[in-house]
Formats: C-alpha cells, sequence, structure tokens
C-alpha cells in the first residue's frame, strides 16, 4: 500500500468507484449516484477528461477517463 500523495487536498475531491478495494460497493448513497460523505477520493489532478486519482481508504492511485 502507497501512503496518501503529499499534494493531496481533501477540499479537491472526486465521487469515483475505487476499481482497488471497491469500498463504495453497498453504499445507498454511491448506489444512488449521490454525493457521499465516507467514499470520496482524492482528485490530484486533470487534464481534460482524465482525471488523477488517489483513494483515501486503500492508498489505490489510478486516472480514469471520465468522458464516457
Amino acid at each position: 500500500m502507497l501512503p496518501i500523495d503529499p499534494h493531496a487536498d481533501r477540499a479537491r475531491r472526486a465521487w469515483l468507484p475505487c476499481p482497488h478495494c471497491r469500498d463504495q460497493d453497498g453504499c445507498e448513497a454511491c448506489t444512488a449516484g449521490r454525493t457521499c460523505h465516507v467514499h470520496w477520493r482524492y482528485l490530484l489532478s486533470s487534464k481534460g477528461h482524465v482525471v488523477h486519482l488517489q483513494c483515501p481508504n486503500c492508498a489505490h492511485v489510478w486516472d480514469q477517463d471520465t468522458s464516457r
């Protein structure tokens, strides 16, 4: 497990599912597409439709194309 990115800022968040730990599975708010106060991700950066994220639960880092 990686440490949380030193540039991660709780004020910059995204609400996308973590492909590694899938901690959002079974969450009523996440399933309904609402903003969840528990299952947010650090939004580390973005370029166009591609966002660079980190999960605060498992520290997984990934890029996701949000244009779909």
